[in-house]
């Protein structure tokens, strides 16, 4: 059998080719920028910019420590809901960076883990405490911005293969 592959070299080549795809950004809505500003710094994420390009259109981008993906925010930004953000971000140690965001003032969660291990969703019942073997993906904490947009904090010490 002959496939459109076989007959075509250029797209043969674009099914073996990789294209690098990075997450640079994640925009978050929220309702107020400068309590969002004030609130993402003072948890010690970086502000890498703030645009004000018009009274209707004003843009922020900050970037937690140590992550190569930023977040954006501002006025005319997004129509999604302020507090409609779903959101994760991995950490090597979630005890200690509970301890640290709770440090600069964020209400966070106690670490907990789901009795099935890997539960983004929360449909598993929270068990107090880390994953009992620290294995990566199973330990978690949670926090919100004043908007409600949901941050989970994920251990991660091994990633799985290929990642």
């Amino acid at each position: 059998m002959t496939t459109t592959t076989d007959l075509n070299p250029e797209a043969q080549a674009a099914e073996t080719t990789t294209v690098d795809f990075k997450l640079e950004v994640v925009i978050v809505p929220v309702s107020d920028v400068d309590r969002a500003k004030q609130f993402y710094q003072s948890i010690g994420w970086r502000l890498d910019a703030d645009f004000p390009i018009r009274e209707d259109f004003r843009v922020l981008q900050l970037t937690p420590p140590g992550s190569t993906a930023s977040i954006i925010f501002g006025t005319g930004v997004s129509p999604a809901a302020p507090g409609s953000a779903y959101s994760l971000l991995a950490v090597a140690d979630v005890e200690v960076a509970r301890a640290e965001l709770v440090a600069r003032g964020a209400e966070v969660s106690e670490v907990f883990h789901g009795a099935s291990g890997f539960d983004l969703a929360g449909t598993d019942a929270r068990i107090s405490g880390p994953d009992p073997e620290r294995s990566s993906y199973k330990s978690w904490a949670q926090f919100s911005d004043p908007d409600g947009n949901t941050w989970l904090l994920q251990e991660l010490t091994t990633r799985l293969p290929g990642r």
